[in-house]
This record gives structure tokens, sequence and C-alpha cells, in this order.
């Protein structure tokens, strides 16, 4: 198992209860969301949803 920080921005959403696995020294950007199951292996932009294995963009989240 690999430990490491993971540094989440204000406002954002992650459903870690729900699978989601993010590689250590990766960034969650300001209010974006992170869908279940996702596999975060890139940083994650501010204001997007990603979704998949790996995890990629998949819409702009205008707030």
């Amino acid at each position: 198992m690999l430990c490491g920080a993971v540094s989440v921005g204000e406002g954002s959403k992650v459903g870690v209860c729900v699978g989601v696995v993010v590689i250590p020294g990766k960034k969650i950007g300001k209010c974006s969301l992170v869908a279940a199951g996702a596999v975060v292996m890139k940083d994650v932009p501010d204001n997007v949803l990603v979704l998949g294995n790996p995890a990629r963009v998949v819409k702009r989240i205008n707030i």
C-alpha cells in the first residue's frame, strides 16, 4: 500500500467512502468533484468533475 500526502482544495467533494483511489502527492482542485470509484493518478484542476480509471475530466463546473 502506498502512503503519502494528498492535497484537497477548499470546497472539493471527494467520494472517499465509495472506492476513490488517489495516488500520493496528487492535488484535488478547489470545488472539484471526484466520482465514486475514480482512480486519481494526475492532479485534478479546479472546478471540474472527474471520473473513471484513470480519472479524467468529463465536465467543467461553473460555481
